[in-house]
């Protein structure tokens, strides 16, 4: 980040009013007053900002030119980054100075400076998106403002070491709900009542019960309900679209605008007297169409509600009285609640949001504070709002006398600078008259309102006559004092109070109501019986099991309190201030009122304020991290300093020719006048620790380069002497080459002779073998020609014989065929001629019955043949065989299908026959789980092949789990290990499972011991996805004992038996209703007091085999399951 050279460069009348000449109260208004007709509404007093309200949009409020007009937020972020220091940036001011919107220019600024990335912006947009939703809901048009701030915000924005955000935490003060039932004339209520109205959609008005008509509430004001340059439709939906981005469920911003839609049915809530026997009036609810209405949106029987309107009980020790309220009592209580409602719904927004943009790392943070609290308030008519929004002006006044004026000319006392004093006004004088434990206008109060008695707001002024009628700054006509008496501004019922901005006159009606904010405890006991989700968070005290009777602290005595805490937080940290000056009465632009922008310098004591700048230092640190730091600046400190830290210091400061003039020395702190100064000192330490990264990276590469060349080195020595016995063998090699040839040819050569030989040899034998083959070829061939010349004869002699046989046989069987002939003639003679008697005696007999009986004869013989044939082409006794036998003839057709039906049929009873009562109750299991999960979850067909086994710990036999098999009295139908799934992180811890007839169990793996032991009937629902993944969330009855802890999201992988058995056994018990199992990728699963949603998503192949669990955010559980291949 660069920064400016000289606040002189292009300026327009004086920047920094440390410089500006002469110094006296009209040239410093002139001042302000040509710096705002030029649009330079930005002026310093060193590093302490004047901001003057505009009234209307400038250039300079885009990111790019944050950071070039707002240079003292650079030097409280600077410090905070590079010096380790938490800052606090204090925004003061009066209503309608431009306090929020110099708040929403610091978050700006932060958003514009730090770094970038996916992480950092999210934190970013989350910190930059919350202040919409808060200014909807606590902020309203006043008659000095369209948007002022009707409560106090503190953030502390938390920053790593490199000053990038890492979340922040918002506290908020003082509401002002009484807003919400009444608003002074010309102004309005808060804005989220309007935006609502203007910007939500028709459905989702008519779920509200509302109407677009503004004159239909009583307490909206008709009269200022449309502001000029507000578009209340768009804020509405910039309003949502911020909740999303900082976190919010979309069923948290559902019941958020259900409960503002309550308020406004609860103002059109009327009531009217009704006598009773006794002489008393009892209030009634005129038309009961609103207070149904509101009833079912917060989920509240009406008679309820309408009975807590009507009658109050008093509770003391042991005792109950119940009394009836008028209708004046009515209209208190109806009021209390709706304050009591949007007020304590203010205060959870506030504790949603911290749970969003709060910093996930548990290391130290550096913090940066940011208050943006209600401005001084002097109107026509003042009461305890303002005067409490009074009293906290003088805290933050006092703190910054304190800390800018005070403590800064007490220091350079201490450390022995040469200093003028100089005179201011301190404000504790103030601050005491307020909050002093003993004679204090609260502790007054407070005492009022404790005491028994008739109290009522002119005992209360009658007290603060006589306790604080001396005090310079209290005022009173009823007082002692007797200037007052006459005094006609001053009326009876009211007291005026000189504060540091003006004296301001109070009314003290409703002092001691406002103080006490009392609500009946019927009206908290019947929210808290309210279904709706914020209900039981909102009003906790109304469990009847938790009734506290003592009384509950005063509104007063709660604000102090905080006050005081706020207070303690600044002064821990370094101060900022930004003072912001309303330029006129009228919000308009261009117009600068004299009178009014001097009274509030005077009051913000901006002159004093010049003149302790103006003599005295910008900037002072101890000796010891000031050498620390800066001693690479000067060769004589650097490495090492060995005498005092302040000699140090000095020669330091001479060696780096600083000026005299811009440094003093004090007894342990050193200190520099001018920013510019230190701005040096830091760009030439930042340059010097650039040389000495040089100077440290040139010695590392000198010392890489030498251990790389002795290396090479090293190497070189060895490839040589490896090159050099590779170059020997090599030669070697080649005389042993031409050795091995020269003794081969050698040996050649004489194998070639003794060959030479070895062939003559060879071929004298050959032919002396070959001469003689030839002669005992010659006798073989003499000697084969006799023998078969001798076989010849011997043959001709077998053929002959041979012949004569035949001829012999053929001869002999001409005879037996021919008497074989005239055998069988004979024979088939006598066979026709029988043939012919028997037709000629039985002819009328075979006519009149043949075709019938030939047909008859006939069809028993296909069906024989039919049915011997099933019996050896009959299937297999298993019931999943489809085959059977064709159809041999078609008129068998219909007693084919039926035996096969008949057959079908007997082979399924006899396979049913074979089953026992355990192997039934597993296929019903089976059934019921197909009906459950078939085409629904992908996980199903993977468990269709898989037998249910109930039992898989043998918890029966296994002695490890002996203890815990006593501890159930039932019997156990499924046992088997799961993993819980842990909320925080979203990793699972193993947990014993058991499910019995009546309830289930979860125990410890380790040791046996029950952790939680659900009855069924309490179990509502089961959830699953429709993925691959084995997580599934048991849904407890809200309300129930066992649904204190929350429900329970687990992983099993048996998940499609464990839902089974649990539908199974739910669904036989007559006394049990049905559990409903919900299928679905995204549901919600309520841990404690807050609801989780978990959704499950397709992950990559990165993920592994199984489903892995993360922890997005508070709100969010994501499931990564691996893709099916």
């Amino acid at each position: 980040m660069e920064v400016k050279t000289s606040l002189l460069d292009n300026m327009i009348g004086v920047g920094d009013m440390v410089l500006l000449e002469p110094l006296n109260e009209d040239s410093f208004i002139e001042n302000l007053r040509k710096r705002f007709d030029h649009n330079e509404i930005y002026t310093y007093i060193g590093s302490v900002v004047i901001s003057m309200n505009p009234y209307r949009s400038l250039p300079i409020f885009t990111p790019e030119k944050v950071e070039e007009y707002l240079p003292g937020l650079d030097e409280a972020y600077r410090s905070l980054r590079d010096q380790d220091k938490d800052q606090c940036i204090l925004i003061t001011g009066e209503s309608g100075a431009g306090k929020t919107e110099a708040s929403k220019l610091v978050m700006s600024y932060v958003a514009a400076v730090c770094g970038k990335g996916q992480e950092v912006n999210k934190v970013k947009e989350q910190l930059l998106q919350s202040n919409p939703v808060l200014e909807a809901f606590g902020n309203a048009k006043t008659v000095r403002n369209d948007n002022s701030s009707r409560f106090g915000k503190y953030m502390d924005i938390e920053f790593d070491f490199k000053g990038d955000p890492l979340g922040g935490v918002i506290s908020n003060y003082l509401l002002e709900k009484s807003r919400v039932c009444k608003q002074p004339r010309g102004e309005r209520n808060f804005h989220i009542f309007y935006q609502l109205l203007s910007g939500a959609s028709g459905d989702t008005l008519t779920k509200l019960k509302l109407d677009r008509d503004f004159s239909k509430y009583n307490y909206l004001s008709l009269d200022s309900a449309t502001v000029s340059g507000l578009d209340d439709a768009a804020s509405f939906r910039t309003v949502r679209n911020a909740m999303q981005i900082v976190g919010f469920m979309e069923d948290e911003v559902q019941s958020v605008l259900e409960l503002v839609a309550a308020v406004l049915k609860l103002g059109n809530i009327e009531f009217k007297p009704e006598s009773r026997v006794n002489g008393f009036d009892e209030s009634r609810v005129k038309d009961k169409n609103d207070l149904k209405e509101m009833c079912e949106l917060l989920g509240i029987e009406q008679s309820v509600l309408e009975r807590a309107f009507s009658y109050r009980t008093v509770e003391a020790k042991m005792e109950k009285v119940s009394t009836t309220l008028n209708v004046a009592q009515a209209y208190y209580a109806r009021d209390a609640l709706a304050k009591n409602l949007y007020s304590r719904l203010f205060s959870w927004l506030v504790t949603r949001i911290n749970e969003s943009i709060k910093a996930q790392a548990k290391t130290r943070h550096k913090v940066m504070g940011v208050l943006d609290i209600y401005g001084f308030e002097i109107f026509e008519d003042n009461s305890f709002e303002q005067f409490i929004i009074n009293y906290c002006n003088e805290k933050l006044q006092q703190i910054f006398i304190e800390l800018t004026l005070r403590e800064e000319q007490e220091e350079y006392v201490r450390e022995g600078i040469e200093w003028t004093n100089i005179e201011y006004f301190n404000n504790a004088v103030i601050c005491d008259l307020i909050e002093n434990n003993q004679n204090g206008i609260l502790a007054m109060l407070d005492e009022e309102c404790l005491r028994p008695g008739t109290v009522t707001d002119d005992t209360f002024l009658d007290k603060l006559n006589t306790i604080c009628a001396e005090h310079q700054h209290f005022e009173s006509r009823l007082s002692k004092n007797s200037k007052f008496l006459t005094d006609h501004s001053l009326p009876h019922s009211c007291f005026r109070i000189q504060h540091y901005a003006g004296k301001v006159l109070y009314r003290v009606e409703g002092f001691v109501d406002k103080n006490n904010d009392l609500l009946y405890r019927d009206l908290s006991q019947a929210m808290y019986k309210a279904t709706h989700s914020l209900m039981r968070q909102l009003f906790p005290e109304g469990n009847p099991a938790k009734v506290n009777l003592k009384r509950p602290p005063t509104a007063g005595f709660q604000f102090k309190a905080s006050v005081g805490g706020l207070m303690r937080n600044l002064q821990t940290k370094n101060p900022n201030y930004i003072r912001c000056i309303k330029p006129n009465d009228k919000k308009a632009s261009h117009i600068f009122t004299d009178s009014l922008v001097c009274h509030q310098v005077r009051y913000l004591g901006l002159m004093e304020n010049v003149r302790v700048r103006r003599a005295g230092y910008a900037f002072r640190q101890p000796y010891e991290p000031c050498l620390e730091r800066y001693k690479m600046l000067c060769r004589q400190t650097w490495p090492h300093w060995r005498g005092p830290a302040r000699d140090g210091v000095e020669v330091l400061l001479i060696d780096c020719s600083v000026p005299a003039e811009e440094f003093a020395y004090g007894r342990s702190k050193i200190f520099i006048r001018n920013p510019r100064t230190l701005f040096t000192l830091e760009e030439r330490r930042r340059a010097c620790l650039q040389d000495l990264a040089t100077l440290i990276q040139k010695i590392y590469r000198g010392w890489k380069c030498r251990t790389h060349f002795i290396l090479l080195k090293k190497s070189q020595v060895v490839v040589a002497a490896w090159y050099r016995r590779y170059a020997q063998q090599k030669k070697y090699e080649k005389i042993k080459r031409a050795t091995l040839v020269m003794q081969s040819f050698t040996r050649g050569w004489k194998a070639r002779k003794i060959l030479r030989q070895l062939k003559y040899e060879k071929r004298c034998k050959e032919a002396v073998t070959t001469i003689a083959a030839y002669w005992h070829g010659t006798e073989a061939r003499m000697e084969l020609r006799r023998l078969k010349t001798e076989a010849r004869n011997k043959r001709a002699v077998s053929v002959i014989w041979a012949y004569w046989q035949g001829t012999k046989a053929r001869r002999e069987l001409r005879c037996l065929k021919e008497e074989a002939r005239r055998k069988h003639a004979v024979a088939v003679i006598w066979a026709y001629w029988r043939g012919l008697q028997v037709r000629r005696e039985y002819r009328k007999f075979f006519r009149a019955n043949a075709g019938k009986k030939i047909y008859c004869f006939i069809i028993q013989r296909i069906m024989q043949k039919y049915f011997l044939g099933l019996k050896t082409t009959m299937p297999s006794m298993s019931p999943i065989d489809n085959t059977w036998s064709a159809q041999p003839y078609s008129f068998l057709e219909g007693a084919h299908t039926e035996l096969r039906r008949i057959f079908h049929f007997w082979r399924c009873k006899k396979h049913r026959g074979q089953f026992t009562e355990e192997k039934k109750a597993v296929y019903e299991e089976k059934l019921e789980a197909s009906e459950i999960f078939k085409d629904k979850k992908a996980l199903y067909p993977s468990s269709v092949s898989q037998p249910f086994k109930g039992d898989y710990l043998e918890i029966q036999k296994n002695p490890k789990y002996q203890k815990l098999n006593s501890a159930v009295e039932e019997k156990v139908l499924l046992a088997d290990v799961v993993n819980k799934i842990n909320r925080a992180n979203g990793k699972g811890s193993p947990r014993l499972f058991l499910l019995t007839k009546s309830n289930f169990v979860l125990a410890d793996q380790k040791t046996g011991q029950v952790k939680a032991s659900v009855p069924l009937p309490d179990l509502t629902s089961v959830s699953v996805s429709t993925q691959s993944d084995g997580f599934f969330a048991l849904k407890l009855k809200e309300g129930s004992a066992s649904a204190a802890k929350g429900d329970f999201l687990l992983s099993s992988e048996h998940l499609i038996e464990i839902i089974t058995k649990l539908h199974r056994t739910g669904t036989t018990a007559a006394d049990k209703d049905q559990i409903n199992i919900d299928i679905s990728d995204e549901f919600l699963v309520q841990f404690k007091q807050d609801k989780v949603c978990v959704k499950f998503i397709q992950g990559g192949p990165k993920n592994g085999t199984s489903a892995a669990c993360k922890r997005k955010n508070n709100r969010l559980l994501e499931v990564s399951v691996p893709s099916s291949p």
